[in-house]
């Protein structure tokens, strides 16, 4: 069983609990995506209870698709407490670069504490890397090797994992670059897979210290079953409901078997 694999079994048999202060559109998604693959969700963003859940969770997850003022006093605070605790924390810094206030709190939120993880699509990255200052709403407008660059330059200046997802992921820690080459074209029409492959880091890093692996494993998962739900679908009504199938369906062994990765 490859190390990826091992991070599977290690979900599905501690369930780690995922404190999600993710955003409206993808809540629900999430949720489902996370109970699918054994994990246990909590989707907790009110600042009178924030420290608490972060307090007992096994890992955060910071995701700012929706923005308001008190998501985003809740997010600092929480943010916070993972630092304190030392709970592992994934940061998704959505649509980052497409309005001021977008990159004004993106920065508040790694000033506040630095995530083990950042996870981003190529525009993203490169906007939170302030190699370019135009994005697409939350889409990608570039290749994610475009990002490379800086993804680096922040896995350097955070001291931690940063990951690209694409048509190909990339994970970057130092001088290490992780490929994942799963996944299918209609995984882009369902809204919040992104999110939800922050949310699957979470779930990994939830059970395994070492960020790469874990933000690694992710991926695998999120591609592997991606590959999987295609097989079954007809277009992305049924390729939503099948990827929820398969990832309750991916074994370990299927999962060593079937991804394509250079890890």
């Amino acid at each position: 069983m490859s190390s990826i694999a091992s991070v599977l079994q290690q979900i599905r048999s501690q369930s780690p609990l995922v404190h999600n202060i993710t955003n409206y559109v993808v809540m629900n998604n999430t949720a489902n995506a996370l109970l699918a693959v054994g994990a246990s969700p909590v989707m907790a963003h009110a600042k009178e209870e924030v420290k608490d859940i972060v307090t007992i969770s096994s890992s955060l997850v910071i995701n700012m698709g929706t923005l308001s003022e008190k998501w985003v006093e809740s997010m600092l605070m929480a943010a916070e407490q993972a630092k304190l605790t030392k709970t592992p924390f994934v940061f998704d810094p959505v649509g980052v670069g497409a309005s001021a206030y977008r990159t004004e709190v993106a920065q508040m939120i790694l000033k506040a504490a630095t995530p083990n993880v950042i996870r981003g699509n190529a525009s993203e990255i490169m906007a939170l890397a302030k190699l370019t200052n135009s994005t697409k709403g939350v889409d990608s407008t570039m290749d994610t090797q475009d990002a490379i660059e800086g993804a680096t330059l922040l896995a350097e200046k955070f001291k931690n994992t940063v990951v690209i997802s694409g048509a190909t992921d990339y994970i970057i820690t130092g001088d290490t670059v992780s490929k994942i080459e799963n996944g299918n074209p209609l995984m882009a029409r369902i809204t919040g897979m992104g999110c939800t492959a922050t949310a699957m880091i979470g779930a990994c890093l939830g059970v395994e210290e070492n960020a790469h692996l874990a933000a690694t494993a992710a991926m695998a998962i999120m591609g592997v079953s991606g590959d999987m739900a295609n097989k079954k679908s007809v277009g992305p009504g049924s390729f939503q409901m099948n990827f929820y199938d398969s990832l309750y369906d991916i074994t370990p062994d299927i999962l060593a078997a079937k991804v394509k990765t250079n890890a």
